[in-house]
């Protein structure tokens, strides 16, 4: 396989895309959606890869880490992705984005530490994730409520979506201690 080149996201730095390519034939299909040698700035020492199933409605978010970044890809379904830029020191700052990714536009997308970042199933879908670190959601994963009208993140949702427990308790951003967000 070559290298595949990715991309820089307009909208929030530090935000990266991955054209994935399929190779097809008359059996079915390959892709390789994931290769360290991408990213190599990231210490990839402690992989773990995670997995996400949701159905049509669901909206997964915003979270956001210290210590973890995160790269997507969706392997069956829809989704439209949410981020926000909470890195004070970063030129985007504040600056929101949304994309869709899956089945319409085949992508992998790299999401570094101090951007939150949630997900909306446009369909049921399947979601496989590689993180840099292992999970330690009590110490490193922090969330901010998913419709604050100060993040500006234009879901285009026209249904109530489906909330866990946990996303429906984040917090709006102003009322996040500082020492609760990235630096």
């Amino acid at each position: 396989m070559s290298s595949t080149p990715i991309q820089a996201f307009p909208t929030i730095d530090g935000v990266y895309t991955v054209p994935i390519k399929a190779y097809v034939d008359a059996r079915g299909q390959f892709m390789e959606t994931f290769r360290r040698e991408w990213f190599p700035w990231v210490n990839w020492e402690k992989i773990q890869h995670n997995r996400s199933d949701s159905k049509a409605g669901v909206l997964r978010g915003l979270h956001y880490h210290f210590w973890q970044i995160d790269y997507w890809y969706v392997s069956k379904g829809i989704i439209r992705v949410g981020m926000v830029d909470l890195r004070p020191s970063s030129p985007t700052y504040l600056q929101a984005a949304t994309l869709e990714m899956g089945d319409s536009n085949n992508i992998g997308l790299f999401i570094p530490i101090g951007v939150a970042h949630g997900f909306l199933a446009l369909t049921d879908c399947i979601l496989t994730y590689v993180v840099n670190n292992y999970y330690n959601g009590g110490v490193d994963e922090r969330g901010v409520l998913w419709n604050d009208p100060t993040l500006g993140i234009d879901w285009q949702i026209t249904n109530e979506p489906i909330i866990s427990e946990r996303d429906q308790t984040n917090r709006l951003l102003k009322d996040i201690p500082a020492d609760e967000l990235p630096t």
